[in-house]
């Protein structure tokens, strides 16, 4: 899955599967996660967010299944 940059102190760069509604994180440490069932109205918020690490913790943790690759 093709990600693009984001502008984070924690995270390095996002990317969604559209068809699949797969939201990848990828952290500065590395580490990617994969969310599940994440509507593309979550992700395009996700990323014009003022904080996109606030998002992630408020919005996305917590409430969708994930999975570490």
């Amino acid at each position: 899955m093709e990600r693009r940059g984001v502008v984070s102190s924690n995270i390095r760069s996002v990317g969604y599967d559209q068809d699949d509604e797969i939201l990848e994180i990828e952290f500065n440490n590395g580490a990617i996660y994969q969310y599940f069932d994440v509507p593309q109205s979550a992700y395009s918020d996700l990323i014009t967010a003022e904080s996109v690490g606030s998002y992630l913790a408020r919005h996305i943790k917590g409430n969708y299944r994930y999975s570490r690759v």
